[in-house]
């Protein structure tokens, strides 16, 4: 029945789960394809998005209610994430159905559910998850219409409020904390790890700072040389990595890797060859790259996504100040959404169709 279909909303964030619970709940885009086509077989699951960041996993659903749903997508997170999901890991996961999970969605495109305020990057990442869905067949009428919408009220809340003043970005925060340490990054040489979006941005961050030099590491070269050329840095290659630490002040690391790309014993052999000159690490992947207990070692200070939300503070206040506005904006943008949807189900044809199987 039409009136059984319900939107849901299932996942962790930043603000129910740490980074270490976020880092081990991450759905790479291999494991995003996965849950979607796992979800196919569901027969009350009409349509389905993944989004997986540094801030959250969270699966968006159309479907039919049932009291088994909840226990149905941790039984498949646990099958995709091959470990078993303890009481304790279950409980920091929510549970959002119809207008809420609606809230939440609009909350997210326009910012305010950010670790950073009013983070810009986050309508891009929601972008990738529709049309990963889309891909997998999974997106139908009622959720196109629903994207659609968050994304333009996202776009809105950016340009005709202060949310997104001033920087807000995780890579502006990493080289805004680099810059707070040093003072200046004029005359200073930095390495970033990673030629994908985020190491793009930290990049860009990092313009007209006065770097001595700019170095640039990737898995693949060529990525690394292309975004080099385009960004005035210096490409390295990976079996150069103990060199270039230990000539840099700055690392941070904007990899993809699934596992410790720089851990203890690799710092501490660098730290050597430094003749222990401070170190500066800032590690903004997803899971993260660089062993924690790196942190431990002597005139290394180590810095991981969780660790920069006091970096944003400066531009906190106007931001804040847009909050409301966002909110009243978002308000507005739901009536509409649900105006436009009880219109279309008002058409007999439309509402089997917004309502039928994921065969679109």
């Amino acid at each position: 029945m039409i009136e059984d279909m319900k939107t849901f909303i299932f996942g962790i964030n930043h603000k129910t789960a740490s980074i270490e619970i976020r880092e081990q709940l991450f759905l790479n885009p291999l494991q995003q394809d996965l849950f979607l086509s796992e979800l196919k077989s569901y027969p009350h699951v009409s349509e389905a998005m993944v989004l997986s960041t540094c801030n959250r996993t969270e699966v968006y659903l159309r479907a039919w209610h049932s009291s088994q749903l909840f226990e149905d997508l941790l039984q498949l997170i646990s099958r995709i994430k091959k470990m078993p999901l303890a009481e304790e890991l279950k409980q920091h996961f929510y549970y959002l159905e119809d207008r809420e999970a609606t809230r939440h969605l609009f909350r997210v495109t326009s910012g305010l559910d950010s670790l950073v305020l009013g983070e810009k990057q986050i309508i891009g990442q929601v972008k990738m998850a529709v049309d990963r869905a889309r891909a997998q067949s999974m997106m139908g009428k009622y959720f196109n219409i629903l994207s659609n919408v968050a994304i333009r009220t996202g776009k809105k809340a950016q340009t005709e409020t202060d949310i997104s003043c001033g920087g807000s970005s995780v890579s502006w925060a990493a080289i805004r904390k680099a810059e707070q340490i040093l003072g200046t990054l004029s005359g200073r040489s930095l390495l970033i790890i990673g030629a994908g979006k985020m190491g793009e941005l930290t990049l860009k961050q990092i313009r007209n700072k006065g770097a001595k030099n700019i170095y640039l590491m990737n898995r693949t070269g060529t990525a690394a040389q292309t975004l080099a050329e385009t960004c005035q840095a210096i490409p390295v290659s990976f079996e150069d990595i103990k060199e270039t630490l230990s000539e840099v002040d700055i690392c941070v690391c904007a990899a993809n890797a699934p596992h410790f790309i720089l851990d203890k014993k690799m710092i501490e052999k660098i730290m050597a060859l430094r003749q222990n000159r401070a170190l500066i690490l800032i590690d903004i992947s997803m899971p993260r790259n660089i062993d924690p207990l790196v942190g431990g070692i002597e005139r290394v200070t180590l810095f991981h996504i969780d660790n920069l939300q006091s970096v944003v503070q400066e531009n906190m206040l106007r931001r804040q100040n847009a909050v409301a506005q966002v909110q009243a904006m978002i308000e507005d943008k739901i009536q509409d959404f649900y105006v436009k949807i009880s219109k279309l189900k008002s058409s007999p044809q439309m509402s089997e169709f917004l309502d039928s199987s994921k065969n679109y």
